[in-house]
């Protein structure tokens, strides 16, 4: 028997769990592979409908607007990533191993994961990449923080962070190099298959020099520590 892998998600970011019936699970699927597809800003609960061959009441029945549902979408991401990490480090007790563990993590292709039928994270991580940032970077983000919308995100930067002190524990700026760590994978991997002027890398190179710029640019700051 297959084990199915399930995040714990906020219950603030739905009406109904998703993740408790056929038609929720179809939801996320769809989504996933409709906003890949077209993009968040021309994705609709109607066009999610249509695909689904449901109706639109009856995604409104799960999710109030579909900023929460990207909001859904990108928590479970980071909780997947969270998830990867955890299990692909635990047993490194070197945390500089550790760390360029994380970074080739953060830096590299995602494949679908076989334990979560109803996702695709391949297309998931293009999203994060692409859209990611929309689901924080909007006017009711303190009031979305306050329900700890964001917190899978948080947790996977205290993670890094954790073990960034380990490597250094004299290093001033953990959280800062956590969070610039997962922002900068995304962002120049971004740049590089869209605004190649703003990045030294192409799409011809392979995705071990972003992990080589990322392993330069943290472990040169933590030897200045």
């Amino acid at each position: 028997m297959k084990l199915q892998l399930q995040m714990k998600m906020n219950e603030a970011l739905y009406l109904r769990n998703p993740e408790s019936s056929e038609l929720g699970k179809s939801i996320l699927k769809h989504s996933v592979q409709l906003i890949y597809k077209a993009g968040f800003e021309a994705f609709t609960f109607k066009k999610l409908a249509e695909e689904i061959g449901t109706t639109e009441a009856g995604i409104y029945r799960y999710f109030e607007n579909k900023h929460k549902l990207l909001v859904y979408l990108t928590a479970w991401y980071w909780g997947w990533l969270e998830f990867q990490i955890s299990f692909q480090t635990n047993n490194i007790e070197d945390p500089v191993v550790k760390l360029k563990r994380i970074i080739m993590l953060l830096a590299s292709a995602v494949e679908d994961d076989q334990q979560t039928n109803h996702i695709d994270e391949s297309l998931l991580h293009q999203i994060v990449i692409a859209e990611g940032s929309k689901a924080y970077l909007t006017k009711q983000v303190g009031e979305d923080n306050k329900q700890h919308f964001f917190k899978p995100y948080k947790e996977l930067c205290a993670v890094i962070s954790r073990v960034i002190s380990e490597c250094s524990p004299s290093y001033k700026y953990p959280k800062s190099l956590a969070s610039t760590i997962v922002e900068m994978a995304h962002f120049q991997t971004f740049f590089m298959n869209n605004l190649p002027s703003l990045t030294d890398f192409s799409t011809k190179k392979e995705e071990s020099e972003i992990i080589s710029f990322l392993n330069d640019l943290v472990f040169t700051s933590l030897m200045k520590s």
